[in-house]
């Protein structure tokens, strides 16, 4: 089933963050899914209905980089926006250079991730799975 609105998928280990996303998102009429870490949303049996990932870069285990990674590995290539408390140059050039649409520092303002997300679900239009 295809589905005619965009589901977003947030992979944070931060409740509150994941929370904050999710109301914010799901007030702009998407539909949202959550995870506490990237090994869960890799288990997710709606992964191929993900139109855009908004995920962490620091998690335990596995990092958003590394997610982003092993989707690419998978042949996934839709959008990733990563969030994160710790910004810093060298991440964010790793995290653009491998293909990231967006980096925001955490606290971030609403109207900066969705104008992210609008581009990233233009582009992810363009593409989608490689």
């Amino acid at each position: 089933m295809v589905l005619s609105t965009p589901l977003i998928s947030v992979v944070d280990d931060d409740a509150s963050v994941r929370a904050a996303t999710e109301n914010l998102l799901k007030s702009r009429g998407y539909i949202v899914q959550t995870f506490t870490s990237a090994e869960d949303f890799l288990r997710s049996p709606r992964l191929n209905e993900t139109s855009c990932v908004i995920t962490d870069v620091q998690m335990p285990v596995m990092s958003g980089l590394d997610l982003l990674a092993e989707m690419r590995t998978r042949g996934y290539g839709v959008p990733f926006i990563f969030i994160t408390a710790f910004p810093n140059d060298r991440v964010r050039a790793s995290a653009l250079s491998a293909g990231a649409i967006g980096f925001l520092a955490k606290p971030f303002a609403g109207h900066a991730l969705i104008e992210h997300l609008d581009a990233a679900l233009k582009e992810n239009r363009n593409g989608g799975r490689t």
